[in-house]
């Protein structure tokens, strides 16, 4: 019998809007690869955001900001052949969309033609909203984000929460209206109070993600490498790690390195074997030349 769940439906935007009129809480995760959209598929995930985070996650940068549109193809397309279920989010980066409603439709274009998203995810309120609503206008399904957008975290005192006093809430909330308005599909929230989450939630009518806003959002979303312990060093306060991954691969990586050099690996059950017949006639071989 297969160790495998059978597949299953594609989702859609509706399923989703089901969902959270249930009180089904929608559950999204990061990822950027072949392997770890095979991951989260096998979970059983709502949805996946290819997030820019990848720039510091995946590509080593010391930001989001560096990461070029290119490389989020890349890996968007990667985790397109990884996923069969949820819906994909195709993370807009930094400078890919903001000078203009051009600009961002041609981008979107590319992500969605190049790697087969679902939705397309643009960060902040303000010219952002004309974005939004100009990718709506032509057809493309929009993801909003307000909050910290590490994208503009320079502008915003850094990654630290926002919305922590009412008049930067409110503004908060305000972005987040604003962008409903202009008809996006979903919006995530990351980096406030629990109190602006929950006073925002009963003005929405579409899904709300949170991502360290607390429990009243309509779903979570945490990056892959952070609930897995991939990476060395501190979390955000929001994170919660559900695996060691980065210790367990260590620790093995470690004990194959001790096999090589003690002689233990590889062993005879690792070896292809030959017979002896041809062996030796390949040493007769060798001794005429």
């Amino acid at each position: 019998m297969s160790a495998h769940p059978a597949p299953r439906t594609r989702l859609t935007l509706n399923d989703l809007r089901t969902k959270r009129d249930a009180g089904d809480p929608l559950v999204m995760v990061t990822a950027y690869d072949f392997p770890s959209a095979q991951i989260v598929e096998e979970a059983g995930v709502d949805l996946v955001l290819v997030g820019d985070s990848a720039a510091m996650t995946v590509l080593g940068y010391d930001s989001t900001v560096p990461v070029t549109v290119d490389e989020m193809l890349m890996l968007t397309k990667a985790v397109r052949r990884g996923l069969e279920a949820p819906l994909l989010v195709g993370d807009l980066p930094f400078g890919s969309y903001e000078a203009s409603d051009e600009l961002a439709l041609a981008t979107a274009q590319r992500f969605l033609k190049e790697a087969g998203v679902d939705l397309i995810k643009i960060e902040r309120g303000g010219t952002t909203v004309d974005r939004a609503r100009a990718l709506v206008n032509a057809g493309i399904p929009v993801v909003g984000h307000v909050g910290l957008t590490p994208q503009t975290a320079t502008s915003l005192g850094g990654y630290r929460a926002q919305g922590r006093t009412a008049d930067a809430a409110l503004a908060v909330i305000d972005d987040a209206l604003a962008l409903q308005d202009a008809g996006v599909s979903l919006l995530v929230i990351e980096a406030v109070p629990s109190a602006v989450t929950a006073a925002l939630a009963p003005l929405l009518h579409v899904p709300l993600i949170g991502i360290g806003a607390g429990p009243d959002a309509d779903g979570q979303v945490l990056v892959f490498h952070d609930l897995l312990g991939i990476h060395a060093g501190g979390a955000a306060k929001f994170v919660k790690r559900y695996a060691d991954v980065r210790g367990v691969s260590v620790a093995g990586v470690r004990a194959y390195a001790d096999e090589v050099r003690s002689g233990a690996y590889p062993a005879s059950a690792h070896e292809y074997a030959m017979p002896a017949a041809e062996a030796a006639r390949l040493q007769e071989m060798l001794a005429l030349r």
